[in-house]
């Protein structure tokens, strides 16, 4: 463990050049003394580590001093390869990059482990978009994963429920379910924007200056959590069998399914329990609760609980026709 911390660190600052022992702390996941220790051990093993001290001090290697690592295992082989997944690549027009990278791995590989690329081909595949969805890219993806690479301002024609025009500065691309999102700021604020609406790109040949404490995985995180719960301003209350329970998270969001089991009160003798549901609207509600068929109880609101009613009255009429109905058990 410490092994591979040691060699971690002295990635860092060769890729780094200079690293306060509190950003290495941060990086490896470890306390600052712990990595004062670490540094030791590595000038005593003749690693020419330098603490440069002062304001903007820290710690970096004398004279240019570069390592050459080896011991690659097979499994870190393996998932260098997995980490090159080409399909989302080659859409930003990155496949021959990927593809020339892969190669020079390869050559610098040892014998023993020239099958990593094979075996991580035949075991792992991503295709990321949802089923029955066209799977091309964004018309205009490479032409901004271009702008977001060099920093460049660019004029956006965008199209929502009408064509309008934006200034952008490109910090980010992300694919989500198939769907490619563009992340900029626009007047010092981040926007979102769907790439597949994006109709024209327009380079102003200006540079931004990228604001490096900008972390586009947790700036995602914190929207797309915001926009679900947006999205579900409403409140139903619901009374579910233990097979609805199981069953509505395949009916509802992911973070609707969470509350709602937060909320769900003691079961009673039969297993059902009674809880409140965060929904978009009564119209949504009602086409999602209806896939749980008689697994589900609307109790508020009247409305709600009229339609699914007046649902299951005619889903009666249309299957009854004197048929015996089959007994309900509450389980699945």
């Amino acid at each position: 463990m410490r092994a591979s911390r040691l060699i971690s660190l002295v990635l860092l600052l060769q890729s780094r050049e200079t690293m306060t022992a509190a950003e290495l702390a941060r990086e490896l996941e470890v306390s600052e003394r712990t990595v004062y220790r670490d540094v030791e051990a590595l000038s005593a093993a003749g690693v020419p580590v330098y603490a440069d001290q002062g304001r903007n001090g820290g710690y970096r290697l004398v004279g240019g001093y570069r390592t050459r690592l080896t011991g690659l295992s097979r499994e870190e082989a393996e998932a260098l390869f997995l980490s090159g997944l080409p399909g989302p690549a080659g859409e930003m027009g990155l496949g021959g990059a990927v593809a020339s990278a892969g190669l020079k791995v390869l050559a610098a590989l040892p014998a023993s482990l020239r099958d990593a690329p094979a075996r991580a081909a035949q075991r792992f595949h991503l295709d990321a978009p949802g089923w029955f969805r066209e799977a091309g890219p964004p018309p205009l993806l490479r032409e901004l994963a271009r702008a977001v690479w060099e920093d460049e301002v660019v004029e956006l024609r965008y199209r929502k429920d009408h064509e309008v025009v934006r200034t952008v500065e490109p910090y980010g691309l992300v694919l989500k379910n198939g769907i490619w999102y563009l992340v900029a700021r626009v007047d010092g604020r981040p926007r979102t924007y769907r790439a597949e609406r994006v109709t024209e790109v327009r380079p102003t040949g200006e540079r931004f200056e990228r604001d490096e404490s900008f972390d586009l995985a947790a700036h995602w995180r914190e929207q797309a959590a915001a926009f679900v719960r947006s999205m579900l301003g409403g409140e139903v209350t619901v009374r579910l069998s233990p097979a609805g329970m199981r069953g509505l998270r395949w009916a509802v969001e992911q973070y609707a399914a969470e509350r709602a089991a937060e909320a769900a009160g003691p079961p009673d003798e039969r297993g059902w329990v009674v809880t409140t549901l965060p929904v978009e609207s009564v119209t949504v509600a009602f086409s999602e609760l209806l896939r749980l068929g008689p697994e589900v109880e609307v109790l508020e609101p009247p409305e709600l609980r009229a339609r699914m009613a007046g649902a299951a009255a005619r889903l009666a009429a249309l299957y009854g026709r004197g048929a015996p109905a089959p007994p309900v058990t509450g389980t699945r």
